[in-house]
C-alpha cells in the first residue's frame, strides 16, 4: 500500500506537471495512475487519436448504480507572458492562498477528487465514487466526449455528477452552451488602386463583424426569455477574438483568418445559431464570387458545446444543496463539461472550490479556506455514499 498523501501534497504534485493544453498530459496521469493503484483503485485510460494525451476515468467501491462522478480537467492555460512572481509550476502556499498554474482552474478540485476517492475505497462506502479526468477541457471541452462516451457504456450508473470548476463552492445548476468556428475567407489580390477589380478578404471579414455587431445589438434589444433572464448577460452573445490577413498596404487582401463563436443560452438551439451562420455566409460569398469566382469562405467548426439546463427536481442539484448548505439559485455564462455529461442522460452540476475570476491570471491562485471547504465537501460525500 502506497503511502497515503493528504489533499495539499496532491496538489503540489498536480500542479508541478507543466499540463498547457498544447502539451502532453501523460505524465500527470501517469502519476494519478500509479498513486490510486498504490490505494487498489484501478483506473482506465482514453487515449488520443495521437496519443499524446489521455483522459483517465478511474471507481472507488462497489460496481452498483447510484454513485457520484467527481468531473475535473487535467489541462492548463499557457503562461507565456504573464508576470509571475514565482515558479508557475511549483506550489506555494502565502497568506492564505495556494499559488501554482491551475491551483483554482482547476487542479485543486482534482486533488481533492483524488483524495476523496482514496478516502471512499478505505471507508468501504456503499454507492461508488467515480473520477474522471479530461485532457483539453481548455481548447473546447474536446476532450471529454470520448471519455464520457466509454464510461456510460462501462460504469455503473452514476445518479449525479459533480463538475467541480470553481464556484465557490455554490451549486451552478445552469451554464450556456458555445459552438465555434475557425473562418478562412480567400479574396483575389489586385494592386489596390483598382481594388473593386478584386476581392479584399479582409473587407469581407467585415462584413463578417458587421453582422456579428448587429446580432449582438438585436439581441440585447429582445426581452429575454424566463430561463434567459436568469443568465449575465441574458441573451446570448457572439464574439470574434482573433483576425489576421493581408500582405501589404496597397494590395487588396488574398487571404483572411478570424475565429466567430456563440455562447447560447439554454431553450435557445446552438445548430439554429449555426444555420444563421452559415446564411450569412453564404450571402457574403455570393457576392465575392460574382467579383472573382475563386473566391470564397470556409467554415471550419471547432467545437460544440451542449448547455447545462437547470433540471427540475435534478439529483445531482440535491446532492449538492444537501452537502453545501447553498439553496440560492446560480448560473454561469462559460462552460463547463457538465453540458456534456448531460446530453449523455446523466444528472450535473458544477460547484467547485476557488472564483472564476482567479482563472488564467499570472500568480493564479486557490483560497486555503475554499480549499478546506472543499475538503469538507468531499468528506461529507464520503459519508453519503457510505450510509
Amino acid at each position: 500500500m502506497a503511502k497515503e498523501l493528504d489533499p495539499t501534497a496532491i496538489l503540489a504534485q498536480l500542479v508541478s506537471f507543466p499540463t498547457v493544453s498544447r502539451d502532453s498530459n501523460l505524465a500527470l496521469v501517469d502519476w494519478v495512475e500509479n498513486y490510486l493503484a498504490g490505494h487498489g483503485i484501478s483506473s482506465t485510460r482514453v487515449p488520443s487519436e495521437d496519443g499524446q494525451k489521455a483522459a483517465l476515468y478511474a471507481q472507488a467501491g462497489p460496481a452498483v448504480p447510484g454513485g457520484v462522478i467527481l468531473s475535473g480537467h487535467s489541462d492548463v492555460v499557457p503562461v507565456d507572458g504573464q508576470d509571475w512572481t514565482g515558479d508557475p509550476f511549483r506550489l506555494v502556499e502565502r497568506d492564505g492562498r495556494l499559488y501554482g498554474r491551475g491551483t483554482c482552474d482547476m487542479k485543486g478540485f482534482v486533488a481533492l477528487s483524488i483524495a476523496a476517492l482514496v478516502a471512499a475505497e478505505k471507508r468501504g462506502v456503499k454507492r461508488p465514487l467515480q473520477l474522471a479526468l479530461s485532457y483539453d477541457e481548455e481548447l473546447g471541452l474536446t476532450g471529454c466526449v470520448p471519455m464520457i462516451a466509454e464510461m456510460a457504456a462501462k460504469l455503473p450508473r452514476a445518479a449525479a455528477v459533480i463538475v467541480g470548476e470553481p464556484s465557490l463552492m455554490q451549486v451552478v445548476s445552469g451554464h450556456k452552451g458555445g459552438v465555434n468556428f475557425d473562418v478562412r475567407i480567400k479574396g483575389f489580390e489586385v494592386h489596390s488602386s483598382i481594388a473593386p477589380q478584386g476581392v479584399s478578404a479582409i473587407h469581407e471579414a467585415g462584413r463578417l463583424l458587421a453582422w456579428l455587431n448587429a446580432e449582438n445589438a438585436r439581441l440585447m434589444a429582445t426581452p429575454p426569455a424566463p430561463l434567459a433572464a436568469r443568465f449575465d448577460p441574458p441573451f446570448t452573445t457572439v464574439h470574434s477574438g482573433t483576425i489576421a490577413g493581408g500582405t501589404a498596404a496597397n494590395i487588396t487582401a488574398a487571404d483572411c483568418r478570424m475565429d466567430l463563436g456563440f455562447r447560447v443560452v439554454p431553450g435557445e438551439g446552438i445548430e439554429d445559431w449555426v444555420a444563421r451562420l452559415t446564411a450569412e455566409v453564404a450571402r457574403v460569398e455570393a457576392g465575392m464570387k460574382a467579383v472573382r469566382p475563386e473566391a470564397g469562405i470556409a467554415l471550419i467548426r471547432r467545437f460544440t458545446a451542449p448547455p447545462l439546463v437547470p433540471e427540475e427536481g435534478g439529483a445531482a442539484e440535491a446532492l449538492a444543496r444537501r452537502l453545501t448548505g447553498d439553496n440560492a439559485d446560480h448560473v454561469v455564462s462559460y462552460g463547463t463539461e457538465a453540458g456534456h455529461f448531460q446530453s449523455y442522460g446523466y444528472s450535473a452540476v458544477v460547484c467547485g472550490p476557488g472564483s472564476i475570476a482567479q482563472a488564467h491570471q499570472p500568480d493564479e491562485w486557490l483560497a486555503r479556506s475554499e480549499f478546506d471547504a472543499g475538503w469538507t465537501f468531499m468528506a461529507k460525500l464520503v459519508e453519503d455514499l457510505a450510509a
